[in-house]
């Protein structure tokens, strides 16, 4: 029996290097909608970005894919993902400010 994946994912990420500061979610966003991903990008205490997707799992590949390099500038060190089960929570893509 092979396994089917299914056709909308979700995927938590956590990308750590020169991150901040460099327009990284902005990049992300802005790739994320025009792919027509949801979910949302935001700046850790600790350096990393965190970043949430949602949508047609080629198309959160692609978004995850462009984490491990990131925008001119930015220097990635390393990327966590997690893929989980779509939840289809979100409407678009934002970027969140603060850490609460």
């Amino acid at each position: 029996m092979q396994l089917v994946e299914p056709s909308r994912v979700r995927a938590h990420v956590y990308v750590a290097g020169r991150v901040q500061g460099v327009f990284f979610r902005s990049e992300i966003q802005d790739e994320a909608r025009r792919q027509g991903v949801t979910g949302w990008a935001r700046n850790l205490p600790d350096g990393r970005v965190e970043v949430v997707f949602e949508g047609e799992r080629e198309k959160v590949d692609r978004l995850v894919k462009f984490c491990r390099h990131g925008p001119p500038g930015a220097r990635v060190t390393k990327v966590e993902v997690s893929l989980e089960d779509f939840k289809g929570e979100f409407r678009d893509f934002r970027i969140r400010y603060g850490w609460g």
